[in-house]
């Protein structure tokens, strides 16, 4: 007789291995109500595919109906942070979303981010220059946080020198979009942060407006569709949506990959070998040990699935990696195999919520694993890796690596 499944999505043991409770509930119980969570958790690469192109019965508008329930104090101490996440388009639905994200990508759009390939490898370059002569060293200290953050620091045309303080906000912003609702003291950091950043873009408007300069802030602050444009507020929650989205899941990208190749010697030898694999690789990797860990929709309309119902005002957590990892989708989905050929990873998400930089995401990790590799000849982990203990996002805290040179 079958054990029901009783999953801990904050026990260490879990977050740092998911995927066995995933292979369960995909066998088991594919749509799965999680009491702990309180919501339903879809693992089957099919069903996730449906999911995220459905836009008549489930919802991305799930931070509204959150703050309506809250009690007045404590909405008034997250006053910040509703104000501005509240207008990423990540959590709209049409036809909020349509406008936003047409409004957006006229400047951020795959032209501009393939622009952007050579400051990439500029700043690639000059981090492993940082880091070169040292023989064990936190990978995602040295490389992997700091190289996606200037990138966007460097597209939005904020200064390099900003980014220990960019960060840091980010960081703290993190804990209230990737953290469960246990702590006040995250949720009064993450308020913090939110509003330090707005101030911080703020600032940076009103200086494009008076002084214009070749970055995406000043693109922004001259957008305009017809009569409309980003209001003054949109402008700041844009600026902080791109800067905290823009960095945040790739440097898990890049991570997670890069103890992937080192867990698989035989496809990191392979990618040092040809580096011309790279674009084949980072799709790969993608699949393998994605940076985000779900992507949450509210049930809209009554929605049937595996012989059950889902209500209205009901979450689902569509836990992507277990998609990514699903055998009716893959074969030998749990091998990491560089030159896979197959359908298409939902790392990114499908349908019209597809992640709007995932052009410069692709670009960043096929000129980061390739230099990395070329500058060492031999890299490893040291250590256990501690994960984060959060359901939106995959990574690590830290990945302490030894390395050889030749």
């Amino acid at each position: 007789m079958m054990t029901a499944i009783d999953w801990h999505p904050e026990d260490p043991a879990t977050l740092a291995n998911p995927y066995p409770v995933f292979n369960r509930m995909r066998d088991e119980d594919p749509c799965h109500w999680s009491p702990r969570l309180r919501s339903w958790v879809l693992t089957c690469y099919a069903d996730a595919k449906a999911v995220c192109l459905d836009k008549d019965s489930l919802s991305s508008d799930r931070l509204r109906p959150f703050f309506e329930t809250l009690p007045g104090p404590e909405a008034q101490r997250i006053g910040s942070i509703m104000r501005y996440l509240s207008l990423w388009m990540v959590f709209k639905d049409p036809p909020e979303h349509t406008r936003l994200r047409k409004l957006t990508s006229k400047v951020f759009n795959a032209k501009s981010m393939l622009a952007m390939r050579p400051e990439v490898e500029n700043i690639a370059d000059w981090l492993i220059e940082r880091f070169r002569d040292k023989d064990e060293f936190d990978f995602i200290a040295e490389f992997a946080g700091p190289l996606p953050c200037l990138v966007i620091m460097a597209l939005l045309g904020v200064a390099r020198e900003d980014l220990s303080n960019i960060k840091r906000m980010s960081d703290d912003i993190a804990l209230f979009i990737g953290s469960s609702r246990t702590s006040a003291e995250k949720y009064d950091t993450a308020e913090h942060a939110t509003q330090e950043m707005a101030s911080f873009f703020r600032d940076l408007i009103a200086n494009r407006r008076a002084h214009p300069q070749s970055d995406l802030i000043t693109e922004l602050v001259q957008l305009r569709d017809g009569e409309d444009q980003l209001s003054e507020d949109e402008l700041v929650a844009t600026c902080i949506l791109l800067l905290f989205a823009g960095h945040e899941t790739t440097t898990n990208h890049i991570a997670n990959g890069m103890l992937s190749l080192m867990r698989f010697p035989d496809q990191m030898d392979k990618l040092r070998q040809n580096p011309d694999l790279s674009a084949a690789a980072v799709e790969e990797l993608l699949r393998y040990e994605g940076p985000s860990g779900a992507q949450v929709r509210l049930v809209a309309k009554p929605y049937e699935l595996h012989g059950k119902t889902l209500q209205p005002g009901e979450r689902v957590f569509v836990m992507l990696n277990a998609a990514n990892r699903d055998p009716r989708a893959y074969a030998n989905a749990d091998q990491l195999d560089l030159e896979r050929n197959g359908v298409a990873h939902l790392t990114f998400g499908f349908g019209t919520h597809i992640c709007l930089g995932f052009p410069l995401a692709r670009i960043e990790g096929q000129v980061a694993f390739p230099k990395v590799l070329k500058a060492f000849a031999h890299m490893e982990p040291v250590g256990q890796q501690s994960w984060l203990n959060s359901l939106v996002f995959r990574g690590m805290h830290d990945l302490q690596v030894r390395v050889k040179r030749s």
